[in-house]
């Protein structure tokens, strides 16, 4: 009886240190760029979250308006549990279209000290997995918004779908696009400006280097972004800095042909801004390093009406990082060339058929690569808005509800094809994955969109040579 009763005891033990050390194998410690981190487990989804990894040294003081520089090395293990912090902005009005609809939110903290980024994956520690991987890029007009907000919260469902998101945090506004004269002197390159998309390179640079300790495929990364964040994938695909990082693109409600973005120059943009900066007496680096955010909010706002003049900060054209407008690199053949996703909402800001369909065709001329276009034409539910610009994000990362409005099955369903086709695509480089499906790619015999909808109870999905563009029906 007694050894029955130690072997028991004995047994019990294994079990526990068993069961103690694959608990230990499902949330590794991973050794990444700057040192060891750990994240957290998701409650039954198998998935590990790390949230606010650096990617690059924090951007302040002498590092201001200065390329991402390499990460600050810590000590120990990093638990990597919280978001970073926002980059600098103006909180939304919380009365605006947008602040009601999301990111009106106080409780986001705005920093200098922004270059994170957060990665959700199934496979931790599983250098042998070779999972695809997608780095997000949000939106807001190079001036505000960040990757978390939460309309964009998709982590989960993308990684059970077995592809690791990725969910950048760069520079905005001044403090990413910033450019003068004596910085460009400054600089080893002999630019200035483009700091926001340098971050952006460099975080696709940093995946690169570390996804395979999270279980990825350094060579198979996709880029999406939407609004300013389909400029940025537009601008990596262009940069001779990024591009040959990029296995596949996404670009959502910003993206085509037509010299639109950027369209100022190096010279112009850094002449407006020493303009601004003489006006207030600031002539040396010193000088304008110790501006705070809010005092450069003041001061463009006091400078443009005093000056009749708009006061802006966005992509530059400085011959180093962007060599031309998208179009221009676009149709000398010089972008990624790889698949591309590319579409927009029917009641965007703007209509966008042209610079899709211009896009597409040309792509269709150039390579084999597949170019599949989209519009998304569901009627939002809730009021008469419609297909507003962004409203797409809560169906890509099927976020619904997150948000106020009264959704139905047919959104949940459209929401599920849509989270489906991204995946499928992030994967091979086609939406419609291994048993085929609808959706082909737009081509000179067949230039075709499909047609993303919904009634209440299903989605609805069609192909079509006429996608119609509605009109912008939103209440500002």
């Amino acid at each position: 009886m007694k050894k029955i009763f130690l072997s028991l005891i004995t047994f019990f033990i294994l079990v526990l240190f068993l069961n103690s050390c694959s608990q230990k194998d499902q949330n590794p410690v991973l050794t990444v760029e700057g040192g060891k981190i750990q994240g957290v487990e998701i409650p039954n989804k198998g998935i590990i979250a790390y949230k606010g990894i650096p990617f690059a040294a924090p951007p302040v003081g002498n590092l201001r308006w200065k390329s991402p520089q390499p990460v600050v090395p810590w000590d120990g293990v990093k638990l990597a549990d919280k978001y970073g912090a926002a980059a600098m902005q103006v909180t939304w009005d919380p009365n605006s279209f947008y602040g009601k609809e999301w990111r009106a939110s106080g409780s986001v903290p705005f920093n200098e000290d922004c270059l994170y980024l957060n990665v959700w994956t199934p496979a931790a520690g599983q250098k042998d997995k070779k999972l695809p991987v997608a780095m997000w890029i949000h939106g807001g007009g190079f001036r505000e918004g960040f990757a978390f907000e939460p309309e964009m919260d998709g982590g989960e469902d993308w990684a059970s779908r077995g592809v690791i998101l990725i969910q950048v945090t760069y520079r905005l506004g001044v403090m990413g696009f910033f450019s003068h004269p004596l910085l460009s002197e400054e600089s080893p390159d002999k630019v200035s400006g483009n700091y926001g998309l340098m971050d952006q390179a460099a975080a696709l640079k940093w995946i690169k280097n570390n996804i395979e300790q999270f279980g990825g495929d350094p060579n198979n990364i996709t880029i999406f972004g939407q609004s300013a964040g389909a400029g940025s994938v537009q601008s990596l695909c262009a940069s001779p800095i990024s591009k040959n990082m990029v296995t596949k693109a996404i670009s959502m409600s910003g993206g085509g042909l037509g010299n639109f973005r950027p369209a100022v120059r190096l010279d112009t943009a850094q002449l407006n801004n020493k303009k601004m900066m003489d006006f207030y007496g600031k002539t040396t680096l010193d000088q304008m390093r110790a501006i705070s955010f809010d005092e450069f909010t003041k001061m463009a706002k006091e400078y443009g009406d005093t000056t009749k003049t708009r006061v802006g900060w966005g992509p530059v054209i400085d011959n180093y990082f962007l060599k031309g407008t998208f179009t221009d690199v676009a149709n000398a053949k010089e972008i990624a060339d790889v698949p591309y996703m590319i579409g927009y909402t029917s009641n965007d800001l703007s209509d966008m058929t042209k610079p899709v369909s211009d896009f597409s065709a040309l792509r269709a001329t150039q390579t084999s690569k597949p170019v599949y276009a989209y519009l998304f034409q569901r009627q939002l539910p809730g009021d008469s808005s419609g297909a507003f610009h962004s409203s797409d994000l809560w169906y890509v990362f099927h976020s619904l509800r997150h948000s106020w409005r009264p959704f139905t099955k047919g959104d949940e369903d459209l929401s599920i094809k849509m989270l489906d086709y991204y995946t499928n695509f992030a994967k091979t480089g086609d939406p419609n994955g291994k048993d085929g499906g609808i959706w082909h790619p737009y081509t000179t015999a067949s230039p075709e969109f499909l047609i993303l909808d919904a009634d209440k109870d299903k989605a609805v999905l069609t192909m079509s040579a006429t996608p119609q563009y509605k009109g912008s029906l939103m209440k500002r």
